[in-house]
């Protein structure tokens, strides 16, 4: 699936890996054509594909992104839910949809995932010894 340049991997690779330094907390980005199901259904399902539900702290964040439904989520781990408010990534959705109105995925992408990380950083700090326990490339699904 060819939806971002290899710069533009490259550099949402890198917005995960930098904002992972200010947070214990762990971000993911994943994408796919089409969404066959309510999209935070389908984002939970690959949250537990990919592991995400596995991290020591239960403190993951998945950016989940169907580009032909113009449709995406955010959603956190179990430890996240507990001790975030209920609007908590509501702020960064909106600052991602603006940018995804003026055609800018890659962009409105990175800048959630800085949002995502300035936000879980008060409450989940980076800690020193800690580990990059998932992988920062961007996971492209097939529907499956």
């Amino acid at each position: 699936m060819k939806v971002f340049s290899e710069e533009e991997q490259k550099q949402i690779s890198e917005a995960i890996e930098t904002s992972e330094r200010f947070t214990s907390g762990e971000i993911r980005v994943c994408v796919e054509k089409t969404c066959s199901e309510p999209v935070l259904d389908r984002a939970a399902n690959y949250f537990r594909k990919l592991g995400m539900d596995q991290t020591a702290l239960r403190n993951g964040v998945l950016i989940y992104v169907s580009t032909n439904d113009h449709q995406f989520a955010i959603i956190g781990d179990a430890g996240i839910n507990k001790v975030v408010p209920s609007n908590f990534w509501d702020s960064t959705k909106d600052m991602m949809l603006s940018h995804f109105k003026q055609g800018n995925l890659s962009e409105g992408i990175i800048a959630g995932i800085k949002l995502a990380a300035e936000q879980l950083r008060i409450y989940f700090p980076y800690l020193e010894g800690d580990k990059n326990e998932l992988p920062n490339d961007i996971s492209f699904m097939d529907g499956n």
